[in-house]
């Protein structure tokens, strides 16, 4: 590797605040439309872009953002709906800095010759941080980001939600993954989820018919979307329990972003009382020594974490998660997650059928090159993010995306990108 100068100074003990509530979000009206509400409690403590005026929710699922205005909303999701905080320990486990560090990359893609600067430029990269052996060998803000920005996550967060769930199942508030969810939910008896395991949610195979398509305002997705604007408490679990079977469970696999909602009231239901937010804090955030707060959304005041998306961290708190998975679950030297638990949320999963589901515990298994032997996994969300591990290589990557429309905008395939990074840092 050649060395190359990182301007990029980390920045420690970075507090949010929570965001407004939906009073002041539905105050807004036509003004958010345009704006966004830049006046929300957000704006309190100096966060350095409170006052940018932002888009709605709505629009980054249509994409019609314009792309000023995607960056702005993008590190201000914390403005669109209630949050819960996700706490920082008062000890930040260090990122430091390799001796060596990566100034270029190059890789063929669809046929073409790319470099690093073509991936930044063309896929609309906002942030990128990549650590080899646990330190940074490169790390880039764009867009006026810098290490203070937390940037939303969009369906990064179904990881996180799924790493829970290990540590949940470490802790014995989960018996086991063929748990039936209705022993955690008992609101889902009678409906379509009646047989349906944990483990099938995990795996997306529950068979509950379900309609993914972000851009569709009539499908499942954009249904899930409005309940969660109309932020009435238990308002997911109705249209949950509306849906009708379309499979037997663990026979197909089905994208769903309500799988995961139904993951997070499996896991709020296992927790009795305590938050997801709070307990992800106590048995991550705050052990492995993340540097800032975090917030993640709730579908209405005081209600359950979003499990699907919704969660705002800094670039380099998701680049200290990603090694804590990549050394298999270890926090503030405690095993959090049962043993091989990571490796197991990100392998391919065999159904009933016999048929193998490219997907594992709410993580994507890498299909392409080195990382297909080198039983890589990535979390991936819309507009261009995501979360790359590679535990043989111990090489993580963090991307952050800007992109305007919820899929399509890559010209750079990110396997690709991820592949090359891979054999440069070896």
């Amino acid at each position: 590797m050649t060395a190359l100068r990182n301007t990029a100074t980390p920045s420690h003990q970075r507090r949010p605040v929570s965001c407004s509530n939906l009073l002041k979000l539905t105050a807004c009206g036509a003004v958010l439309l345009l704006a966004g509400c830049a006046n929300s409690a957000q704006g309190t403590a100096g966060y350095p872009y409170a006052a940018e005026p932002i888009g709605t929710v709505r629009q980054i699922y249509d994409g019609t953002l314009t792309p000023d205005m995607a960056v702005h909303t993008f590190r201000n999701i914390d403005r669109l709906f209630p949050t819960r905080r996700i706490a920082h320990g008062n000890t930040v486990a260090p990122l430091p800095r390799a001796a060596e560090q990566l100034s270029q990359v190059k890789f063929v893609s669809n046929g073409k010759n790319y470099d690093l600067f073509d991936f930044l430029a063309l896929d609309r990269v906002s942030g990128l941080l990549i650590l080899k052996d646990d330190k940074v060998v490169y790390e880039t803000y764009q867009y006026g980001n810098t290490p203070a920005t937390r940037w939303m996550s969009m369906s990064l967060a179904k990881s996180i939600t799924s790493t829970l769930f290990g540590a949940a199942l470490k802790d014995g508030l989960i018996a086991s993954l063929d748990d039936p969810v209705t022993k955690y939910v008992p609101r889902l008896a009678g409906s379509a989820y009646d047989g349906v395991t944990i483990r099938n949610v995990l795996m997306m195979s529950s068979g509950v018919r379900w309609d993914e398509t972000y851009t569709n305002p009539k499908s499942d997705r954009r249904a899930l979307l409005e309940v969660q604007l109309a932020q009435k408490p238990g308002g997911t679990i109705d249209l949950m329990r509306k849906l009708p079977r379309a499979a037997p469970p663990a026979s197909t696999f089905n994208y769903s972003t309500g799988e995961t909602q139904i993951a997070a009231e499996v896991l709020n239901g296992a927790l009795k009382g305590k938050t997801i937010s709070q307990y992800l804090s106590e048995k991550i955030w705050s052990r492995y020594g993340m540097e800032a707060d975090a917030n993640w959304w709730l579908d209405s005041p005081n209600g359950v974490e979003i499990g699907g998306s919704g969660l705002s961290a800094t670039l380099r708190d998701w680049g200290r998660f990603g090694v804590f998975i990549e050394n298999g679950g270890v926090a503030g030297g405690e095993q959090i997650v049962p043993a091989g638990w990571t490796t197991e949320a990100g392998s391919r999963k065999t159904l009933t059928t016999g048929k193998v589901s490219n997907y594992g515990y709410f993580w994507w298994p890498v299909t392409s090159g080195q990382s297909v032997q080198d039983s890589a996994y990535a979390g991936h969300g819309i507009e261009g993010q995501g979360l790359y591990i590679n535990p043989k290589e111990k090489v993580v990557i963090v991307l952050w995306g800007a992109q305007s429309k919820p899929s399509g905008l890559e010209v750079i395939n990110r396997d690709d990108f991820f592949n090359a990074v891979v054999a440069t840092v070896k």
